[in-house]
Parts: C-alpha cells; sequence; structure tokens
C-alpha cells in the first residue's frame, strides 16, 4: 500500500508528550491558625512620684534601677519649719485639754456656765485636728514609692530645694509588661481572653517571649474599626524594656492531625479551589475544600485523602487525563532513569 506519511524506523523511540511536573505529598500536623499584628511594649503601671511638701532634699535613698515596694522611703526632705510648727501645736494643744479639764469641773460644780465648756470643747476638737494636720505635712517630708516597681527615673539631687508638686522619680511596674494590639472588626469571634500569643521583638535579634491575651476591649473603635486587645508579657529576666516596638502573633484556634497541603498546590477559579494530583502517570483536578491557613500551609477539609500527591508546579496548563511526567525532588527513582535514558538516546 501507499503511504503520504514517512514511516517510522523501526527502534526509533516515540516523541514524549506528557508535561512535566513537579509534585509533594500531603502532611498531617498541627495547625495553628495566628492573627499577627505589631504594637509597641508597655509598663503595666507608671507612677510620677511628686513631692507633697516643700524643702531641702537631704537624703536619697534609691538609684535609677532598684527595685522598690510601695510605701518604701525614696528621699528625705529637712521638714525643720515642719517640726516646728508641730511643736506648736503640740504645746498649745495640750494647754487647751488642761484648760477644757479645768472648766468641765468648774462647769459641773455650776461655777461657769456649760456653755463655756462646750465652745472650749470645740477649740479644742479644732486644735487636735490642726494637730493632726501639722503632724502628716512633716510625714510628706518622707517622699514614698506609691506602687511597686522599679526606679526608671530620678529628677532630684541632694541639695536641691524643692516645691509642693514637683516631680522627683519615676516608678515602673514591670511584671507583666504589656502589648495593646488593635485588631480588625471582623476578627472580634475569634480573639477571647486566654489565648496565647507569642512576643517577637526585632531589636533582641528575633527574640521570642510567651504572653497570653487578658483583657479584650468590649467596643470597637467607629474610626479604625478595630478593637484592642491586652497581652501580657511575663519576664522575670528583664531582657524586654517597654518602648521596644513588638510583633505579636495571637494563636487562635489549633488542629491537631490536621491535613495539609503546600499552598502553592492551590487554583482558584470563581471562588472555587482545586488541586491536580497525580494518579497512574495522568493527571486529575480535584475540588477541595479548605479550613485553617499557617505559612505555606493549608489545612484541607473535603476533596482529599491524604495518599495523594499534588501538583505544586506545572499545574497551571494541565487538564484531566494529561499525561504528566514528574521531576524534581518528587520524581521516583525510576522515572528519573527513564527521563535521563531518553535525553542520552536524543
Amino acid at each position: 500500500g501507499c503511504s503520504n506519511g514517512k514511516a517510522k524506523e523501526k527502534g526509533e523511540p516515540e516523541a514524549d508528550t506528557s508535561v512535566p511536573v513537579e509534585v509533594q505529598p500531603l502532611r498531617r500536623a498541627e495547625m495553628v491558625a495566628v492573627y499577627s499584628g505589631t504594637a509597641p511594649i508597655e509598663a503595666h503601671e507608671e507612677a510620677t512620684v511628686v513631692a507633697k511638701v516643700g524643702g531641702e532634699v537631704r537624703q536619697i535613698h534609691v538609684e535609677e534601677g532598684d527595685t522598690v515596694q510601695a510605701g518604701q522611703v525614696l528621699a528625705r526632705l529637712d521638714g525643720d519649719r515642719l517640726r516646728l510648727t508641730l511643736a506648736q501645736t503640740d504645746a498649745n494643744l495640750r494647754k487647751l485639754e488642761r484648760d477644757y479639764k479645768r472648766t468641765l469641773e468648774l462647769a459641773d460644780k455650776g461655777l461657769v456656765p456649760k456653755s463655756t465648756a462646750e465652745n472650749t470643747k470645740y477649740d479644742l476638737d479644732a486644735l487636735r485636728a490642726g494637730y493632726d494636720s501639722a503632724r502628716l505635712e512633716l510625714s510628706y517630708t518622707e517622699i514614698r514609692a506609691p506602687i511597686n516597681g522599679v526606679i526608671s527615673a530620678r529628677k532630684i539631687k541632694v541639695g536641691n530645694t524643692i516645691g509642693p508638686n514637683e516631680p522627683t522619680f519615676t516608678v515602673t511596674d514591670l511584671d507583666p509588661l504589656l502589648a495593646f494590639v488593635h485588631v480588625p472588626e471582623k476578627e472580634f469571634r475569634k480573639i477571647a481572653p486566654g489565648q496565647n500569643a507569642e512576643v517577637v521583638i526585632d531589636a533582641l535579634g528575633g527574640t521570642r517571649f510567651a504572653g497570653t491575651i487578658s483583657r479584650i476591649s468590649p467596643t470597637v473603635d467607629p474610626q479604625t474599626g478595630t478593637f484592642r486587645a491586652r497581652v501580657e508579657v511575663p519576664d522575670a529576666t528583664r531582657t524586654l524594656k517597654p518602648g521596644m516596638f513588638a510583633r505579636v502573633n495571637i494563636v487562635y484556634e489549633r488542629r491537631q492531625d490536621a491535613l495539609q497541603l503546600p499552598r502553592t498546590a492551590i487554583l482558584d477559579a470563581d471562588g472555587q479551589q482545586s488541586v491536580f494530583v497525580v494518579a497512574s502517570g495522568k493527571a486529575e483536578q480535584r475540588t477541595i475544600r479548605t479550613g485553617l491557613s499557617n505559612g505555606g500551609w493549608i489545612e484541607v477539609l473535603e476533596g482529599l485523602k491524604g495518599s495523594e500527591q499534588v501538583v505544586t508546579v506545572g499545574q497551571a496548563g494541565l487538564k484531566t487525563g494529561t499525561l504528566v511526567k514528574i521531576v524534581g525532588d518528587g520524581a521516583p527513582p525510576a522515572a528519573a532513569a527513564v527521563a535521563a535514558g531518553q535525553a542520552k538516546a536524543k
């Protein structure tokens, strides 16, 4: 018979029409859903200690970096004038107490009107209040810490004469430190008190600290559309410093033994997600439903069993039934050897 085409010579290999692809197996591992935000590190509490009375600074008992307890004496003022005032008030009080006692005895005998004794009693009460006030003013010459914490600033020196309400120290409570993360309102139902958070500090070379969400704001800011989550970060080593910039990762859901596939394998068309798997040397498209995502991996809820190899590179031009050739790290040894032999024959 006649033939219009050129006959293939015996032994000539057929042209390879398979599409080269790279594949990767699915995995099962814990899947963690994370919301990431940024926030500066802040102190739990901070108080500026002011002088309640004026005077000359005679003694300073603490320096920056010292740990103090609430009520501890930080510095002392001279208080000479206040001591004299207290002594004078005490002398007047003792004299009036004696006069009142004598007037009361005379009133009982009818020698003076009872109203005189009552007026003396009022004067005595007023003078006692003045004595208590003078003693309180004298106690204010001892400048005390209002809260537990660390001295973060000392603003006075021995010999300075200061007035009332003048700042003297700053006390900062560093246990725990806080990070206030502003979260979009669409995440409101995902974030809750008690959830774990990871705090990453770039200034410390990416050092990570464990934190916990302690409070959630009950309102949403209408201007920014965010709500505030307070993250507590314990740091017994005092490595963290208020003012440092932090990246905060809030873990809002965990799933054990979740089936996962690489994000690069997913095709998204008209809101429907799918992947290509390799079965008997051919591509097969599978529609899937995904769940949580973390980094480069996405949870598969429906569409795959877990034993498949999904195409991660080269799937854009595939159709179901297309012959494929696995290359790269996912290629089995036999397939790699055949590909090498074909290349050598050419």
